[in-house]
């Protein structure tokens, strides 16, 4: 794995795990009881978008680390998961 697909494996792992973690503990307009005239009561009133974002980074630092380090040792390969799935691959040449 390179540097680019190991930056690229990062930033997916962030975006998923953001889209996770947004709704935790989200304040609607509705709970507060303070509707503003014109929008949704579940519209969101209290994001903390900064510390879920802090939340965010710790997570998928730890996810990344075990995902590349699974990459890198060659544990699991792309042929294990072909097997597993299409086997389109087939057998290696040489074996």
């Amino acid at each position: 794995m390179g540097i680019t697909s190991g930056i690229v494996l990062f930033a997916v792992i962030w975006f998923m795990t953001y889209l996770v973690v947004i709704p935790f503990r989200l304040e609607t307009q509705g709970d507060r009881g303070e509707i503003v005239e014109g929008t949704h009561a579940s519209s969101p009133e209290v994001h903390n978008l900064k510390k879920k974002a802090l939340i965010t980074t710790g997570i998928s630092v730890v996810l990344w680390a075990i995902i590349a380090s699974i990459i890198l040792s060659g544990v699991i390969s792309i042929r294990d998961i072909d097997s597993w799935t299409f086997n389109r691959m087939g057998p290696l040449t040489g074996e």
